[in-house]
């Protein structure tokens, strides 16, 4: 992924939250973001192929009747499993993080004035994981 920026979708309903996550984001030359306010919208994409989804545990909390955070992520794994989701959430309990992982999010991050360095911590991690991945994956086919 060389000079290629990141593509992350950030999804919540909170929208100045959700505003902050972006300007700290795209202050990073490194990523491309697109903001989303309900699951919906951030499906109705999926076929653009983000490279990370940062999804809000409760996406129901301005509009009534839209699919919550693990209904959402739930889907995004149906339509294409190797996206990575990292679960965001205002509760910091065990439960809901460990709800998270049972639906195959990568991470739980609970919002805080430090959510934006651990997720910015979490990515790293799973691309250059890619990388290594990809590297294996060429040598091993010239072996």
């Amino acid at each position: 992924m060389k000079n290629e920026k990141i593509n992350i979708f950030l999804v919540d309903d909170d929208a100045v939250f959700l505003k902050l996550l972006e300007i700290e984001f795209l202050a990073h030359a490194d990523f491309k973001v697109e903001t989303f306010a309900t699951g919906e919208l951030c499906l109705g994409q999926l076929s653009t192929n983000p490279d990370v989804i940062i999804l809000d545990y409760h996406l129901d909390g301005v509009i009534k009747d839209v699919m919550n955070g693990i209904e959402t992520l739930d889907k995004i794994k149906a339509i294409n499993p190797d996206i990575p989701v990292i679960m965001l959430s205002s509760q910091d309990k065990i439960d809901v993080a460990i709800n998270c992982m049972h639906h195959r999010a990568v991470d739980y991050v609970v919002k805080s004035e430090t959510a934006f360095m651990r997720l910015q911590k979490i990515i790293t991690t799973i691309f250059s994981y890619k990388k290594m991945e990809k590297e294996l994956n060429w040598y091993m086919e010239r072996m």
